[in-house]
């Protein structure tokens, strides 16, 4: 059996391998074709070609997150149906290699796949990212998200405060922030800030820059007055890091999963809305798995009988199959953020569905017969 099993993850792994490269290739080519329109921008025009080609390289991990999957699938259909098709899995059939036996084999592969696929999604692929936009930062925009910025929340004693941080910079420069400051317990607003820039300190303070503070004094006032003033410098005592503002400019999927997790746990904190977060975090558990459900959906294709009809159309109808897996994946992760669904059900429902589907056209398909 060992030799057995060598010979079809030799086989598995070389078609994936070999399919990954391709898409990435296609992909480095859009990007490049896309990022070139940006060529000396930037400060003095630095943005050079080879600014752009790293800028476009470190941008290769997260299409491999998103793509390893589906490059899982369509190679171990291809495998599985040319072994058919050449009689060599009837060979291995009569060695010993049964049906269930056959999808251990397979399913332990699918394994390296998901550790892979983890590997990939939660340390390369947003190390990289960062790098990328480090390089975006410096020579062609800061990173926001939007006109309307980041928007943070937080508690201090009986204060409530609603940030908003236009963008910022590779250097950790905050832009254009402004400060809402309320009382917790009545809602009537205190204060507002505006900044034109600010740094974090290390003693959990915001250092700001050109600054206008609008005071209100208290409602019960007999005469209710509004103080403002313009300050150089002003510091600002707080809970929210560096990385929670990033957290909040960054789109949730270029997120690790720990960092999502606090992330989550931050806005629930603060009674903010959480549920696309949630859905994401989900969605990065549940998401390496998927090589598992790939690696079941090709297993059946070993068992065609390739005489009567074209491998080619099998392979064709098992990609179709996984590009629909990734659509609805995509659909239920809309509609669980629109219709309040429970997060880990709108991650985990489209897996849930092919692993039944293929558990259940392994069983006709294998079993049965």
């Amino acid at each position: 059996m060992k030799t057995i099993r060598r010979l079809i993850y030799a086989e598995i792994v070389r078609a994936v391998g070999f399919i990954a490269v391709a898409f990435l290739l296609l992909f480095f080519f859009f990007d490049l074709v896309d990022e070139l329109g940006n060529l000396g921008q930037g400060a003095a025009r630095g943005y050079s070609l080879s600014y752009v080609l790293l800028h476009v390289a470190l941008q290769v991990p997260s299409h491999l997150y998103e793509l390893l999957p589906i490059a899982v699938l369509i190679g171990a259909i291809y495998v599985m149906a040319r072994l058919a098709e050449s009689s060599e899995y009837t060979i291995l059939r009569t060695s010993g290699l049964g049906p269930r036996r056959a999808l251990n084999t397979l399913l332990v592969l699918g394994l390296g796949f998901v550790a892979l696929t983890f590997v990939v999604g939660d340390y390369i692929a947003p190390a990289a990212n960062r790098a990328a936009q480090s390089i975006q930062m410096r020579f062609v925009s800061d990173i926001s998200v939007g006109r309307t910025g980041a928007w943070i929340k937080d508690r201090q004693g009986a204060s409530s405060y609603s940030v908003n941080v236009g963008s910022m910079s590779a250097n950790g420069v905050m832009n254009q922030i402004r400060i809402f400051e309320f009382d917790d317990a009545s809602g009537r607003p205190l204060a507002i800030t505006k900044a034109a820039h600010g740094r974090f300190d290390a003693s959990n303070t915001w250092a700001l820059e050109s600054v206008r503070r609008t005071s209100y004094n208290s409602a019960d006032a007999a005469e209710p007055t509004v103080q403002t003033e313009n300050l150089p410098e002003w510091r600002w005592p707080n809970s929210i890091s560096r990385d929670m503002v990033a957290a909040a400019l960054l789109s949730p999927e270029r997120m690790q999963t720990i960092d999502l997790f606090q992330y989550v746990q931050h806005l629930q904190s603060n009674g903010q809305s959480a549920q696309r977060h949630q859905i994401e975090f989900w969605r990065k558990v549940f998401y390496p798995l998927s090589c598992l459900v790939m690696m079941i959906l090709a297993l059946p294709f070993a068992y065609l009988h390739f005489r009567s009809s074209n491998i080619a159309g099998y392979v064709f109808l098992g990609v179709l199959v996984g590009i629909s897996f990734f659509l609805l994946n995509n659909v239920f992760g809309f509609i669980g953020n629109l219709r309040n669904w429970e997060p880990w059900m709108a991650a985990a429902a489209p897996g849930l569905i092919y692993t039944g589907l293929s558990l259940g056209a392994f069983w006709w398909l294998v079993l049965r017969q």
